[in-house]
């Protein structure tokens, strides 16, 4: 083992000399995704909050149809502008975010207290204008049962007739398990950073060093080559974990700035939060370490190598993003599919929901036991003399 020793201290002696190797494990994700993630939410809030604050300019078609609608409409702080010749084209050309439209029935039907009809005309593939479109729906829906309550009111009728039922929420949750929905993301940052981190490394110890010629000398040592490649991925595991450790101290600083303090989240990491999510992520940085290293065998390029990572980090992202948009209950048959288990783990333990011991044993070994095979598979083609003269 004294082969493996040696391999080891070289690889983290001369990447710890390489500053591009540790800006890109160390420090490019631990602090680019927790400030760009910040970053973004301050300013989706603030955008938000523009928004919802900017004065309603409401062009409406018919309004003579409706003026009682129109006065309670100016008194809510909407602008009603003037009659627009073509609404459609207007909020086609995105001149206008919504214009409703008055029919000319809505008179008639208001007189016999049947419903009126009012157009709504919006495009909701614009995401900017879905803060125009709720304001306006809000206020129509308001005005509606505010007449509504008054039609009741001189007929004799309580307006509370018209609600048989009275829903009232009995919220379960807790600041702490409220949190996964402002950091639904974290998994999939964490996923991606335990291949990002390992990536360079993976790389430059093997196809770096075919290009550079500096493998062969080291191959012809007397030392089994399976202990030369553990070396190597067990460096490569190092320095991702490494940039895991880093992302989630960045994650536990930054998260609390995040403006959600409304919404009553707590999103403050503890020791032991950031303990347990290390522990269920570390596995991933020994499987990614052990692909990386793979793929990185087979290139006979530093570039060519490259090629590769790009297609690779795809792998992480696919039950990152499955989870993201299809959110399930954590069952223990997930535990043993790697990536996608830790994702759910990950997710109970921010809500600090209990979490039996058998999982984690599943989650754990399922990993390492695809890392295993995929190690073994590096150190039989780092056994073929084509790992150094495909290089050529």
């Amino acid at each position: 083992m004294n082969g493996l020793t040696t391999v080891f201290k070289k690889e983290v002696r001369e990447n710890l000399r390489d500053r591009r190797a540790l800006f890109n494990s160390l420090l490019l994700g631990p602090l680019l995704f927790p400030v760009l993630f910040v970053g973004l939410m301050w300013f989706l809030d603030s955008a938000e909050q523009e928004r919802a604050e900017k004065t309603l300019d409401l062009p409406v078609v018919g309004a003579q149809y409706a003026p009682s609608l129109i006065r309670f409409l100016e008194q809510q702080g909407a602008v009603i502008q003037p009659n627009p010749e073509n609404p459609e084209d207007m909020v086609r050309n995105q001149e206008v975010p919504v214009v409703i439209r008055i029919l000319p029935e809505f008179a008639d039907n208001w007189a016999q207290g049947i419903p009126a009809p009012i157009e709504v005309i919006s495009d909701i593939s614009r995401q900017e204008s879905n803060v125009p479109i709720r304001r306006v729906k809000r206020l129509l829906l308001g005005y509606g049962q505010q007449i509504g309550s008054l039609r009741l009111q001189l007929r004799g009728i309580g307006p509370q007739l018209a609600s048989p039922i009275m829903l009232k929420d009995v919220d379960l949750s807790t600041p702490k398990s409220r949190a996964i929905l402002a950091i639904i993301f974290l998994p999939y940052v964490l996923m991606i950073t335990a291949f990002t981190g390992a990536t360079h490394l993976a790389m430059d110890t093997t196809a770096g060093e075919k290009e550079r010629k500096s493998l062969e000398p080291l191959l012809i040592n007397p030392v089994p080559r399976w202990q030369i490649m553990t070396g190597k991925m067990i460096t490569t595991t190092v320095f991702a974990m490494a940039s895991l450790a880093l992302t989630l101290i960045s994650f536990r600083i930054v998260l609390p700035l995040m403006p959600v303090g409304a919404f009553g989240m707590d999103l403050t990491l503890g020791l032991g939060t950031l303990l347990k999510i290390l522990v269920v992520v570390s596995p991933v940085a020994i499987l990614a370490a052990a692909l990386l290293t793979l793929l990185a065998s087979f290139a006979k390029s530093y570039r060519e190598a490259q090629s590769y990572m790009g297609l690779v980090i795809l792998i992480p992202m696919v039950p990152s993003l499955i989870f993201m948009a299809n959110p399930v209950r954590a069952e223990s048959w997930m535990m043993s599919v790697p990536l996608f288990s830790q994702n759910m783990l990950i997710g109970e333990i921010i809500r600090d929901q209990p979490v039996p011991i058998s999982w984690y044993l599943m989650s754990i070994a399922s990993t390492l036991a695809i890392g295993l095979i995929l190690a073994i598979i590096a150190a039989s083609i780092y056994n073929r003399p084509t790992l150094i003269f495909s290089s050529g």
